[in-house]
């Protein structure tokens, strides 16, 4: 077992502790940026001028009206950026654009006394446009060869030779649309600058290095010249990564201009409106299986809809082509993809990824294609599940494939599947207008950065006199618990109650070039920052306390705050009295941690190598009712067993697994994002822009019963204290909710129905997926090869038995295909 994975006996470190700020969270003490104006003086207030279309060339501005109105201090134009006039990594995302690219661009900012002060003159504002043809949707983009960046390719394979020799063909495509953050905390900034002209910028961002990179130059100044601080989100989900880096410009430069404190804070309109969300995804696929109905081959080509410039999404594609595979072995395949340019709000990262977007189109053609194929959805997915010694489609092995089959028994067992299929199928049998369905769905994650350089970490640990520990690390909190799990790492570390270590706010002065909040891997990079950090101070404690107990330093122990040595007669001494020994005979009480993940390898060109330094996995098992007059819906059940190696923070785990599952079933089923697609004036615009019209899940939506059980015996060697992430992969534990929909909505048909579902799988989707079941028309849009075999035709009259409710290995009637077969192409 290695250093870093190994736990000592008592530790902190896997104890079912609550968020080390919940008090503060549910009192309503806990301090988020946008508090801050409170305790800060002469607090001017930024708000956007935005544009009226969704692609124009900006002709005129006139400031003059809006300085006549009362409280209005200054507009901010692109004129008075002393720096770089931009606020992408990508160098293509102008802080003050002469050519607005999407519909709420912001063309300049009013500073004004006060909030309405600065929207009234942000309104009196005059712009000129010359409107330009606009691009809305990823289909006009790809029909106009519209395209940004990077079009990368994975292939594995010989893809001619197994199409040739697939005994099945399908084809088709798909389309789904993005999410909204919706984070409870809109993007704030509060700058100030101080009689050094040194710039402070309090910030809701996941990223404070780079936040700091971009102001710094705007500003034309350098880094050191620009402090960031976050000291916690109301959320953030992918949304505050690159997002806020030209909202703390806006404030930095205001502030630098006027000498005051400037606070910007989007409302959530203007948050919906500007900011990116998801990306949407178009795909073209074609599969083959083979007699036994395992996948042999996969052709497809994943679009993704990035607004109007790169942000992140070079990242996301790829993440999204190496996930493709979800937890399904392909030996052979192609995917290629590329990132479509639109006049919307540049979309960005958000939970996953990448990766939810990869692994829903395998979901969804094992989901089209299985009835097709005979056999069940979830005997599918159970045999073309990885085994011991397979490799992804870019040549990482699955070290730990046994995991998925481990998980899945684990559910079926715990969640009595075998039992509840059979009851659904007595109940379908005998309710004519409603439908229950089940579905169960796996989750193979990569953990790590998809840029190798962003996996690196820093800490720094100061001890005091009285022995009390101050941890600064480059994680940002936002409501997850990295806090809380730091807390319990540092104090497993040094040996000490809970109670010792305190955790200050995070700062870029504090700990330098910090890597995002991102990828899942916040508490395994900080984790063993902080742990190295710690190790050092003890090593340096261990020498003092060797010499008060004459042994070597390596039989020295600390426990709970108590230090004592092996072999030794000596009472033991406590923690604090060990520090002030260690200050007079001055030793040094901080230290400097940094982690690096080591055995990555990523070639971007060829798409190829071990990007990840392990796979996060996970079973999920959802239970459905449909009406069948209306397309509506009730989540029954859900179980879930997930793997995060030995859990940290058990408690902040299973949080995690359950808000996961919930924000993922939301863009399942409920959140749709609509642009105005039409030639009126409002092309372009967000029409869905509060919680009025954009649907989030509530109560209601929630599970009558709900299951979370950690995978048993899945201690992970090589990360910090043999934990695993837990942030983004049980998301994509919500496909399961829309596999049980497709299977519900198939029961209004003959057996056998392919059933097309809309994503989101809203209940007007339903519904059309229900009528047409009931038409006979499913599979329609799938086009099979000429040489596929059609499977025997089941008796009509006979009900469709799941192969679960058979122990998942005894014969079962193989059900018949809706698809007539054209001539092959």
């Amino acid at each position: 077992m290695s250093s870093l994975s190994q736990r000592p006996m008592n530790p902190v470190v896997g104890q079912a502790l609550s968020h080390e700020a919940a008090d503060l969270h549910v009192t309503g003490a806990a301090l988020y940026t946008d508090d801050l104006i409170e305790r800060t003086r002469d607090v001017l207030h930024a708000w956007p001028v935005q544009s009226t279309h969704a692609r124009a060339t900006v002709t005129a501005i006139r400031t003059a009206p809006a300085l006549e109105v009362p409280g209005v201090i200054r507009v901010l134009t692109g004129d008075d950026v002393p720096g770089v006039n931009d606020a992408g990594v990508k160098h293509d995302e102008p802080l003050f654009p002469t050519e607005v690219q999407f519909y709420g661009h912001a063309v300049c900012w009013v500073l004004a006394e006060t909030l309405d002060a600065a929207r009234q003159g942000a309104a009196a504002v005059e712009v000129d446009y010359e409107p330009l043809p606009a691009i809305v949707t990823v289909r006009e983009a790809i029909a106009a060869d519209q395209f940004q960046g990077a079009q990368p390719v994975m292939e594995r394979g010989d893809l001619t030779t197994a199409f040739d020799s697939a005994a099945h063909v399908f084809s088709g495509e798909f389309e789904f649309k993005g999410q909204e953050h919706f984070y409870l905390e809109t993007h704030a900034a509060l700058a100030l600058v101080d009689e050094n002209q040194q710039i402070f910028v309090q910030s809701s961002t996941q990223h404070p290095s780079e936040t700091q990179e971009i102001v710094a130059h705007v500003m034309g100044v350098a880094s050191h010249e620009v402090t960031v601080q976050c000291l916690r989100m109301g959320g953030g989900f992918g949304g505050k990564e690159m997002q806020p880096h030209g909202f703390a410009a806006i404030a930095a430069l205001g502030a630098t201009l006027t000498g005051r404190p400037v606070r910007l804070r989007l409302n959530r309109t203007l948050d919906m409106t500007m900011s990116g969300k998801r990306h949407g995804f178009h795909a073209d696929w074609r599969v083959g299986f083979d007699a036994n109905n395992r996948i042999t081959a996969l052709d497809a080509t994943l679009t993704s809809d990035a607004g109007w410039s790169l942000d992140l999404s070079e990242p996301v594609l790829a993440r999204a082509l190496c996930h493709i595979d979800n937890a399904y072995y392909v030996p052979n395949v192609r995917v290629a993809g590329r990132i479509a340019r639109t006049n919307k709000t540049s979309q960005t990262a958000f939970r996953g990824f990448g990766g939810p977007q990869g692994m829903l189109v395998i979901e969804d053609i094992i989901g089209r294609c299985a009835p097709l194929l005979g056999v069940d959805a979830t005997t599918l997915r159970h045999d073309n599940l990885y085994q011991p010694g397979q490799t992804t489609p870019y040549g990482q092995p699955v070290a730990q494939a046994e995991r998925l089959g481990r998980a899945w028994n684990q559910l079926v067992d715990q969640a009595d599947v075998s039992r509840r299929l059979r009851e659904i199928e007595e109940f379908n049998a005998t309710h004519r207008h409603t439908k229950r369905g089940m579905a169960i769905t796996p989750v193979k994650f990569g953990i790590s950065f998809n840029l190798t350089a962003f996996n690196q970490a820093g800490a720094l640990v100061l001890i005091y006199k009285d022995g009390s520990v101050l941890i600064n690390h480059g994680g940002t909190e936002m409501g997850q618990g990295l806090h809380t799990k730091m807390l319990q790492v540092a104090a497993t570390a040094l040996g000490v109650p809970l109670s010792t270590v305190r955790l200050a706010p995070t700062r870029t002065d504090k700990v330098p070039n910090t890597s995002a909040t991102a990828a899942s891997s916040g508490a395994d990079l900080n984790g063993g920052a902080v742990k190295h950090a710690c190790e050092q101070l003890r090593e340096r404690l261990a020498v003092v306390a060797a010499q008060h107990f004459g042994v070597n330093p390596a039989d020295v122990r600390f426990e709970a705050g108590v230090v004592s040595a092996i072999g030794s007669k000596a009472e033991p001494i406590t923690w604090s009295d060990l520090t002030t020994r260690a200050y007079f005979q001055r030793v040094q009480l901080a230290a400097s941690g940094y982690y690096r993940t080591e055995g990555l390898h990523w070639d971007s060109t060829a798409m190829q190598g071990e990007p990840f330094k392990y796979f996060a996995h996970g079973v999920s098992c959802t239970e459905v009712e449909v009406d069948g007059f209306t397309g509506s819906y009730r989540t029954r059940r859900v179980d879930i067993v997930h793997d995060v190696g030995d859990s940290l923070s058990p408690l902040v785990d299973i949080g995690q697994i359950e808000g996961g599952f919930v924000q993922g079933a939301g863009w399942m089923t409920l959140e749709e994002l609509v642009w105005d697609e039409s030639d009126r004036p409002t092309r372009g615009r967000l029409q869905t822009q509060a919680a009025s019209t954009y649907k989030l899940p509530s109560f209601s939506e929630m599970p009558e019963e709900f299951h979370v059980s950690l995978l048993e015996q899945a201690h992970e060697e090589g990360a910090v204290y043999g934990s695993k992430a837990v942030g983004e992969p049980p998301l994509m534990l919500a496909f399961s909710v829309r596999e049980a929909l497709r299977h519900a909505a198939a029961a209004f048909g003959s057996p056998g129905a392919s059933v097309n579902l809309g994503l989101p799988a809203t209940p007007e989707a339903v519904f059309w997926a229900i009528e047409s079941a009931r038409a006979g028309h499913c599979g329609d849009d799938l086009r099979r090869d000429s040489n596929a075999v059609q499977p025997p035709r089941p008796d009509a009259d006979a009900p469709a038995m799941h192969p679960l409710s058979e122990q998942m290995n005894e014969e079962h009637e193989p059900r018949q295909s809706m698809l007539e077969e054209p001539a092959k192409a």
